[in-house]
């Protein structure tokens, strides 16, 4: 089974507007709401490409019902810890250009944090486990670390999706597979990576620090893998970018969908470059269809 771990996850709300003035009546030209938060953007995009999973984290108040409620109509299933606070409400606004606002979140009691690590000691070997988005801050910064220690020994596969700080200390667990972009893989290494030579030497050092797959994503340049065996190349599909947001989580969600059926690498990861491009080319995420027109535009190169 795969699951997702969503720590701080939102609704997410959406104005599309043709204009907006800072101090004046700004009138939506389009409203949409939508359950957030990188986990649940993975599970939703796994259910859209046939993939039954389960979403855990927390999960609190008014807006925590809207996020359960859509989860059921998309027939997602979920083990959330339930919270006294409210879900926060994430804001993106677009117009001429694209703002969000994000809000901190609620916080976490000890007790709950419990409750969410107890439910996490019913993964078994071989499930999969995606930590995605960053730890909110009423939670230990180690807390994902606690989280890998404990399934570690059970050999469930974690993967990993933040950044920063938090990215860093999870290297030495070594998980499954971990997706920084070519920015975030320079963060980790305290340099800036100027050409696919640089991101090719330091995609096959997280290899060699035990990882056994990484992705980095480059936007309209495409992506790399990187494994023990090999590093592959796929291009990025020519399309009208609409909205980076779930991209990255698509990506995640693409490669889990061909891997923990068929365990045929390449796929998947022509599966991933066409999931991340076609929820960017969307306003939302993306649909099985549009994936499967993608993929078959997806060259995969051996480095």
């Amino acid at each position: 089974m795969i699951y997702t771990c969503t720590l701080n996850p939102s609704v997410d709300f959406i104005i599309e507007m043709d204009s907006f003035e800072i101090g004046k009546l700004n009138r939506t030209k389009n409203v949409m709401k939508y359950p957030g938060g990188k986990g649940i953007n993975v599970s939703r995009v796994l259910k859209r490409l046939g993939v039954d999973n389960v979403a855990l984290g927390f999960i609190g108040g008014l807006t925590g019902d809207f996020i359960t409620h859509e989860l059921e109509k998309e027939q997602i299933a979920y083990d959330f810890v339930n919270i006294t606070g409210e879900t926060r409400i994430n804001l993106k606004l677009k117009s001429d250009q694209e703002t969000e606002i994000n809000s901190q979140g609620p916080s976490i009691s000890t007790e709950q944090q419990a409750r969410l690590l107890e439910k996490m000691q019913n993964l078994r070997e071989n499930d999969y486990l995606i930590l995605a988005g960053n730890i909110p801050s009423s939670l230990p910064a180690n807390f994902y670390h606690s989280i890998l220690k404990r399934l570690m020994e059970k050999k469930v596969k974690i993967i990993v999706d933040t950044s920063g700080t938090a990215l860093k200390e999870l290297i030495s667990c070594q998980p499954f597979l971990i997706k920084p972009n070519h920015h975030e893989l320079g963060d980790l290494f305290h340099t800036t990576l100027t050409s696919l030579d640089d991101i090719i030497t330091y995609g096959k050092q997280l290899v060699s620090m035990g990882i056994e797959n990484v992705i980095v994503s480059m936007a309209e340049k495409g992506a790399l893998f990187f494994n023990k065996q090999m590093t592959l190349f796929a291009n990025a599909p020519k399309g009208d970018v609409k909205s980076s947001v779930g991209a990255g989580d698509s990506m995640i969600a693409g490669f889990l969908a061909i891997y923990a059926k068929e365990k045929n690498v390449e796929k998947a990861f022509q599966y991933s470059v066409a999931a991340g491009s076609a929820t960017a080319f969307s306003p939302n995420l993306c649909t099985r269809s549009q994936v499967e027109q993608l993929v078959q535009k997806i060259q995969i190169t051996h480095l």
